[in-house]
């Protein structure tokens, strides 16, 4: 069985008015008082690209029981840090209410400041990457070769960033258009080899854009420090339970694709023009209209999509155990929506951005069924 684990970007945001606060270095100092080592057996805090939010890592695990443990123990820890320097935590992809801020904090994050001007000054996104472990570089590659078409599907279920700069944007995941601005964001060509993806990133380093290997956002890809497959396309998830079902869909496609390498299938032959329109589309209505479907490359309802891709890992699901989990949980974004919905309906109630903040800190912390109620009872 492959291991897979996650890493969750939470809003670190004021209980009262929902500012985000830079509070990251703060809530670390909390956590680990003796120092940045964190503890083997347990979820790992971090510091992001902007001190308004905090990284939570989990550790690698076998079993979608360990992953959820790993989830609710990871947000659990970094609510608590939070509480004691007067902030809490929440799953929002982007912040309802915001302002550009400078970043702060390492070196690096600072020269990518000066660099990209407003676009890192405005770069307060929450993401979802979910790391699948792969035996080599080849088969890594082989993965990201076959399924890159699929991965707008994972999008659409997580789709969680309704509003940006106080305004409800239109989009279900508006941080996808906010991420995107970065020069090396969204989909690729097929690779066809380490090599080739070797070469790749060797040409995109030389145009000196990009300032390191780091500045790599493609929406997959390998992982520079450890033996996995990095899907870095969904938005964060309001909910745990959402969560761990994006992160058991991604173990399968990885799974699902590397056997469909084994046994000699050639590459996703998507144009990468047309996974950017599927891309869009899933950024725009969510699970809320039409979605590209990934084999036909015409517009279907999105539950004819989600169901298109359970069917396409389907033995994947059943051979870890995880299909009942998958459909339930995939029935389960489909009819009460996933957080672009509930942030919606947040805000519906009192026209208050605050709401949807506040609302979304109790969400956090809860199992989707549960959060359905405290989201519609401000």
């Amino acid at each position: 069985m492959r291991t897979f684990g996650v890493e969750e970007e939470l809003l670190i945001a004021d209980p009262v008015d929902g500012m985000p606060l830079a509070l990251a270095a703060d809530i670390l100092d909390v956590a680990s008082p003796e120092g940045p080592e964190p503890n083997p057996k347990e979820p790992s805090l971090k510091s992001e690209f902007k001190q308004e939010q905090i990284e939570v890592n989990s550790l690698p695990c076998r079993t979608a029981k360990e992953l959820r443990a790993e989830i609710r123990a990871g947000r659990a820890m970094a609510d608590s840090a939070a509480r004691a320097v007067g902030a809490r935590v929440a799953a929002l992809a982007t912040p309802p209410v915001f302002h550009a801020t400078p970043t702060t904090g390492n070196q690096r994050y600072a020269a990518m400041g000066t660099e990209f001007g407003l676009i890192s000054r405005e770069q307060l996104t929450c993401g979802f990457h979910v790391h699948v472990s792969i035996e080599s570089p080849e088969e890594g590659v082989a993965v990201l070769d076959r399924m890159r078409h699929w991965l707008p599907v994972l999008l659409a279920l997580s789709a969680n960033s309704p509003f940006w700069m106080g305004a409800d944007t239109g989009f279900a995941s508006y941080r996808t258009q906010i991420w995107n601005r970065w020069p090396t964001a969204g989909p690729m060509d097929v690779f066809g080899s380490a090599d080739g993806y070797r070469a790749v990133l060797a040409e995109l380093l030389g145009t000196g854009v990009p300032l390191d290997e780091g500045m790599i956002y493609f929406d997959a890809r390998l992982s520079r420090g450890h033996p996995t497959v990095e899907l870095r396309i969904a938005d964060v998830c309001l909910y745990a339970e959402d969560a761990l079902t994006i992160a058991v869909l991604a173990r399968a496609l990885v799974e699902t694709s590397a056997s469909e390498w084994r046994k000699g299938d050639p590459p996703s032959s998507t144009l990468t023009p047309v996974i950017r329109m599927a891309n869009w589309k899933a950024s725009r209505f969510g699970i809320n209209d039409q979605l590209l479907h990934p084999l036909e490359r015409a517009p279907y309802a999105a539950a004819d999509v989600a169901g298109a891709l359970l069917r396409h890992v389907r033995r994947a699901l059943t051979e870890s155990g995880d299909l009942a989990l998958a459909r339930t949980g995939v029935a389960n974004i489909l009819r009460r929506g996933t957080g672009e919905r509930l942030q919606r309906q947040a805000y519906g109630r009192r026209l208050r951005l605050s709401d949807v903040v506040t609302a979304a800190i109790t969400s956090t912390h809860q199992g989707g069924e549960r959060s359905d109620a405290s989201l519609m009872s401000l």
